[in-house]
């Protein structure tokens, strides 16, 4: 009975993280998960990637090797931002609703272990490039090109994992109010335009040109609660206003 007391008596005194510390390394990991692939997206891939010039894209990868690898490091870091997004959301959110928070996680979480495997594509396009010397480059380009366009329908996929999870974890937000309502039921509009995006690309991939719109709001919704969680953290009602 005793050493159960002393337990008990153990565990009261752990220290636990306030709401709010975990909301701003939730805000930190937005702004990890987004910034690099948009400077990536805007400054590296233009160089690199041309759409319809196989021989051209794979001989650009191949002259600046470390600039293609300075986008795979930004997506990993997009990546690795994802997973730690996936914990901290769960972290705040938990509390809310415990079942959906988890649920949530398992999708987002999913997510970031899909786009680590399409960095991987990519490193296998930069060990390519370099031994385009070596292997007939028409061959060369050719596999370059296979393996860029898987890493482009991957996204589509991971971007439905990421919708799915991000969806839910905005609705907890909103019923909890630790973020403004306008802010979280802006988060559920733009997530479901980027899931409805991207499954028009995964079923009709021919109207890709007109789909890239519905992906612009996320960009601007992930900066603002990022910034948003950083800065202020949640509002966390207390027990006897409720």
């Amino acid at each position: 009975m005793d050493t159960a007391l002393q337990i008990t008596d153990h565990a009261s005194r752990i220290h636990t993280p306030a709401p709010s510390t975990y909301a701003r390394i939730t805000g930190l990991a937005y702004l990890l998960a987004i910034v690099p692939p948009v400077l990536n997206l805007v400054l590296i891939q233009p160089h690199l990637v041309q759409a319809g010039d196989v021989a051209g894209t794979a001989a650009r990868i191949a002259s600046h090797p470390t600039l293609f690898r300075l986008g795979l490091a930004l997506d990993l870091v997009m990546f690795a931002a994802v997973l730690l997004l996936s914990a901290a959301h769960y972290a705040v959110l938990a509390p809310v609703d415990r079942n959906l928070s988890l649920v949530a996680l398992v999708f987002r979480a999913s997510e970031g272990v899909l786009g680590c495997v399409t960095v991987l594509a990519g490193a296998f396009v930069a060990v390519l490039a370099e031994g385009r010397t070596a292997l007939d480059a028409t061959q060369a380009a050719a596999q370059i090109d296979l393996l860029l366009r898987v890493r482009a329908v991957g996204m589509d996929y991971l971007l439905v994992l990421m919708c799915l999870g991000a969806i839910p974890f905005c609705w907890l937000f909103y019923t909890s109010r630790y973020v403004p309502q306008r802010l979280s039921g802006f988060g559920i509009v733009c997530y479901t335009l980027i899931l409805l995006g991207s499954l028009t690309n995964i079923l009709m991939p021919q109207y890709a040109s007109y789909t890239v719109l519905a992906f612009a709001p996320g960009t601007l919704f992930e900066l603002t609660i990022g910034v948003w969680l950083l800065l202020r953290g949640v509002s966390v009602p207390s027990r006897a206003s409720s």
